[in-house]
């Protein structure tokens, strides 16, 4: 595609902010609403809505090879990105539920299921492939010198037993016999057709004519019948296209012009990085002398000003207030001095008064909440003041520009020189501040001629710059050490998540998909997998210190922990006592908290059997908990389609898939997996053009495996309703969720009452 077809998507996903954000951010405060589905009902259109936007902005970012229109679209993207979240998580808080049905919005908005898929951005791998590939250098050199420290130790004899020796000879000789058998059946059989072929009569000529067409007029019949079946189907939209299945000549050139097109944004981005360098080195040759004596003169008049005005020389603005620039802003020298007069008053009267008018403001604000009126409102988002600027941004500088002459789509100089002479005029100004700074002691210093006490007032005032200057250092390197993404700094924080649902539903899976889409790094903290490592408890806390600082240096990072019900057993069974599986479960939470928000470490847990953890413990921990049921009708049919198709097979007319995902009720993704592996072998995938797939092939090895009964569910459904997110959803239907529960009665309290 073109560059004006991701510039028109880039546009409308612009246009639909513009109908967006009035209504998230308007003039007037809205009124709670006391109906929850209806607020619920506004909150998901948003919902959908700011997804369509984020798909948009996604496939333009990823195409677009103008670097400057690719900043401020990744602005936008990472915006929408924290909204999407935002807006997520508040659904969830609103209908007590970690699924939602949003079927009426998607016909009010004429989408489809698929228009509400959300896509992982592909900048998340490609913007990190350097540093992916260094680590799988890293780890490939670690493996091995593992191996090769595994390979140098003495080699181990393996002596077979008697028993052994017994059982390898008999299946040598067993499958010996075997194959002599085999020969001599094969002979018989042989011998046996040669003696039917003569014992056939034989028919005259006019006869096997007839009898030769009657098959071949039934073959065409069936196979002319069989042809207008399909083409039916097709037409009436009820099976695909066979030409379809395939990529078509167009699609494949689509592909490669898509990856043409990053390869252009990786030489643009050179050229525009070359191209920054070059703009702020002519900057500070050219213009840099001329904008510090421009400065030097304005300061110089504000002082003469200054004085003439009020009888003496004003105080330099700090650095932290702006330095020199407040200077130029559109005031008169006595407005300014009257300001950093009224600041410095203010830092001076710091006492109990204002303390006490702090309490008096926070009891009015208390009085105001109580006088609140009642319903649900939006919850406060850190996302929508940067959605807004970066609105702003696209409508002031890119919507109307004129790019005729950029066909190309490379940089514009004209703007690397605008953003650069800013930062430019930053650095300019903050040396002319202390030239300026200390020309105006010297100025006062010759005036008023008070030397000996000014020069003690320009020493504290340097000490206390000293010190401003090494708090700025301080949380620069704070700043630096942040490797985070904004969408991860402002969504909702999750640090832990639970995985429940029954085995083979795909929960294993799924952590391998989240490392997968994002690059993560996966830690495997599974009690089985850490049982009698690290022994001791200094060797505990030395593990989880190596775990946690390498995830944070390594970041993004999934600390897996599977059969997470085992770290919080309500009671050990016998048979694991030695592997001690709650070991983890006192220093895991301690160091959980060490984990801040700009820290892109994820702990996910899985279990199928979380009855036999403590609930209280296991709900405390996993801030999160999402049961996975088992695949429905429609899930089975994509996923035997699916996976036949990955193992080697064909899916043929004669191959019932409907039926196949009927009888498959019950079973779970991992034995659909496990009986497409049994049944389609190298020598069953040979037999295909002359005997193709059928239903009933499936049938015996799903019979051999037992699937996920009623029960097990029900049970599972039964555990998730006792979690907190399960109780306030029973409340909500109940019509209870603003009832308050009784005040315990006990303790010192109780005992008095008892005795009166």
């Amino acid at each position: 595609m073109s560059h004006s077809t991701y510039n028109s998507l880039w546009s409308e996903a612009h246009e639909e902010l513009s109908c967006l954000l009035p209504q998230e951010l308007p003039e007037e405060p809205i009124r709670p609403e006391r109906d929850r589905v209806v607020f619920f009902q506004r909150i998901a259109t948003f919902y959908v809505r700011y997804v369509q936007i984020f798909r948009h902005l996604e496939e333009a970012y990823d195409q677009s090879v103008h670097p400057q229109k690719r900043r401020v679209i990744r602005q936008v993207l990472d915006s929408v990105m924290g909204r999407v979240l935002e807006l997520k998580n508040e659904m969830v808080e609103k209908e007590f539920s970690e699924y939602h049905y949003m079927d009426d919005v998607i016909q009010d908005l004429k989408l489809t299921p698929e228009d509400l898929e959300i896509p992982i951005p592909r900048y998340f791998i490609r913007e990190r492939n350097k540093v992916l590939q260094d680590r799988e250098r890293m780890f490939a050199a670690i493996l091995n010198q593992m191996d090769v420290m595994e390979k140098s130790g003495p080699p181990v004899m393996r002596m077979l037993t008697l028993e052994r020796t017994i059982k390898v000879i008999q299946v040598a000789e067993r499958a010996r016999q075997g194959r002599l058998r085999a020969k001599f059946m094969r002979e018989i059989h042989r011998d046996s057709e040669r003696q039917k072929r003569a014992d056939i009569e034989t028919v005259s000529s006019d006869q096997a004519a007839v009898c030769i067409q009657k098959v071949w007029r039934g073959f065409m019949q069936r196979k002319i019948t069989k042809r207008l079946r399909e083409e039916e189907m097709i037409f009436l939209g009820m099976a695909l296209d066979p030409k379809l299945s395939y990529p078509s000549q167009t699609e494949l050139i689509a592909q490669n012009n898509k990856a043409l097109r990053r390869t252009r944004q990786e030489e643009h981005e050179d050229d525009y990085q070359k191209s920054i360098g070059s703009v702020v080195h002519q900057l500070r040759e050219v213009e840099g002398s001329e904008m510090k004596e421009t400065m030097k003169d304005q300061i110089r008049q504000w002082f003469i000003e200054c004085r003439d005005a009020t009888g003496s020389f004003p105080d330099y603005p700090e650095e932290e207030d702006g330095g020199s620039a407040l200077i130029f802003a559109e005031k008169t020298p006595e407005e300014l001095a009257e300001e950093l007069a009224a600041k410095e008053e203010e830092d001076a009267n710091k006492n109990p008064k204002g303390k006490e008018d702090t309490k008096e403001k926070a009891k009015k604000g208390k009085i105001e909440d109580e006088e609140e009126e009642p319903g649900l409102k939006m919850l406060p988002s850190a996302c929508l003041p940067d959605l807004e600027r970066s609105h702003k941004t696209y409508s002031e500088v890119w919507k109307n520009r004129n790019e005729s002459k950029n066909f190309s789509q490379r940089h514009e100089l004209e703007l690397i020189k605008e953003d650069k002479r800013k930062e430019i005029e930053v650095e300019i100004r903050k040396q002319v501040d202390e030239l300026m700074r200390q020309e105006l002691a010297n100025w006062k210093l010759a005036v008023d001629k008070e030397k000996s006490g000014k020069v003690k007032g320009a020493a504290k005032v340097q000490k206390r710059r000293r010190q401003k200057a090494q708090r700025g250092r301080r949380r620069t390197k704070i700043l630096q050490q942040i490797g985070s993404q904004a969408v991860h700094e402002k969504s909702p924080l999750v640090k832990t998540i639970l995985l429940v649902g029954p085995s083979g539903v795909g929960k294993k899976m799924l952590v391998h998909a989240i490392c997968q889409e994002t690059g993560a790094n996966l830690f495997d903290l599974s009690p089985l997998n850490v049982a009698k490592k690290y022994p001791g408890r200094n060797g505990l806390q030395m593990m989880l210190h190596l775990v946690f600082k390498v995830a944070r240096l390594m970041q993004p990072s999934v600390i897996w922990i599977g059969d997470a019900e085992k770290m919080f057993y309500r009671k050990v069974p016998k048979e694991e006592k030695e592997l001690d599986p709650k070991r983890l479960k006192k220093d895991l939470p301690k160091i959980l908290k060490s984990i801040r928000g700009e820290d892109c470490v994820l702990i996910v847990g899985t279990t199928s059997d979380p009855h036999s953890a403590d609930l209280k413990s296991l709900c405390k921990f996993y801030n999160k908990i999402i049961l996975i049921p088992r695949p429905d009708y429609a899930s089975r049919y994509v996923m035997w389609k699916e996976l036949i198709k990955k193992n080697g097979g064909e899916v043929t007319g004669d191959l019932d898939l409907s039926s196949l995902a009927k009888i498959s009720d019950g079973y779970t993704q991992g034995h659909m997996v496990q009986v497409v592996r049994s049944i389609l072998t190298e020598r069953r995938i040979q037999q295909f053009p002359k005997r193709p797939l059928t239903a009933s092939e499936f049938v015996s090895p799903l019979a051999r495996i037992d699937p996920v009964f009623q029960e097990e569910e029900e049970a599972l459904k039964n555990w998730y309703a006792k979690t907190p997110l399960g109780k306030k959803r029973i409340k909500a239907a109940s019509g209870k969720e603003g009832d308050e529960e009784p005040p315990k009665t006990g303790g010192k309290a109780g005992k008095k009452k008892g005795k009166k």
